[in-house]
């Protein structure tokens, strides 16, 4: 039997998922470990999982992931769209249901850079008038 592989690359904040999704009987892992072993907080778990959910495809793929950069909820967001971009190679009639969950979207949010003079992003050192 032939296997088809699918590939979707996520990416949030500093963190990039590459993911891939062949049929199989629904194993998770990221990073050669099992996804409650890597992510190891529920929010985390739920969020990288959602579009599986979305898309009822749940149980019916394997995914292999390999995410670095950032931290662990940037790797479970990143994840979350990569995996959204490999269940639309594999079927893309689940598109709008995956658009209309939000899953598809890139989070463009990240970390204000520290500015010269102060403490930080936005923080300033305390003013005194005397």
């Amino acid at each position: 039997m032939d296997v088809v592989n699918y590939w979707g690359t996520g990416r949030r904040k500093n963190a990039v998922a590459r993911v891939l999704l062949r049929t199989g009987s629904g194993k998770i892992t990221i990073n050669s470990r099992e996804l409650d072993d890597y992510l190891p907080r529920f929010f985390w778990k739920v969020q990288a999982i959602e579009p599986l959910k979305v898309a009822g495809v749940e149980g019916k793929v394997d995914i292999i992931v390999n995410a670095h950069g950032g931290g662990l909820t940037g790797q479970s967001g990143a994840i979350r769209l990569g995996i959204a971009r490999a269940i639309l190679k594999l079927n893309p009639d689940s598109r709008p249901v995956l658009k209309k969950a939000g899953l598809l979207r890139r989070d463009s949010r990240m970390v204000e850079r520290k500015k010269f003079g102060q403490k930080g992003a936005r923080g300033k050192r305390q003013f005194s008038k005397r």
